[in-house]
């Protein structure tokens, strides 16, 4: 099948998604945050085991949206105490398909270690 025929989750899930990209998903999963937010939820969710600086942040927000992954949201959340300045994203249909797949591969992924006792806890006999 040509890509102009392809769906646009057909289209996602033939994008490599970076970790940094698959978080970046993740707090949008959600709804809608601007930068510094989905910064702060990246690492309020991994425990602090990854942190997005502003250049990566940005430069993977960019690449997520000219992917169609993520889209600009037309308006906050909170008008009355929202910074003007401040753009807000949103996870689009397609990128919502990206991180289901991703999710799914890296599940995969844990269930091969799993089976290869790889994981902690997991004795080789």
């Amino acid at each position: 099948m040509s890509r102009a025929n392809e769906a646009p989750e057909d289209e996602a899930a033939s994008v490599e998604i970076t970790p940094a990209m698959f978080h970046i998903l993740l707090a949008l999963a959600d709804g809608e945050r601007h930068g510094y937010g989905i910064m702060l939820e990246v690492e309020r969710s991994t425990r602090g085991e990854m942190r997005l600086p502003p250049g990566t942040l940005y430069r993977s927000i960019k690449r997520l949206l000219g992917e169609g992954l993520i889209d600009e949201a037309a308006s906050p959340l909170d008008e009355e105490v929202d910074d003007e300045r401040r753009r807000y994203y949103e996870i689009s249909a397609a990128g919502r398909a990206a991180a289901q797949e991703e999710a799914r591969r890296l599940a995969d992924i844990v269930g091969l270690a799993r089976a290869k006792k790889l994981l902690d806890g997991q004795e080789r006999a």
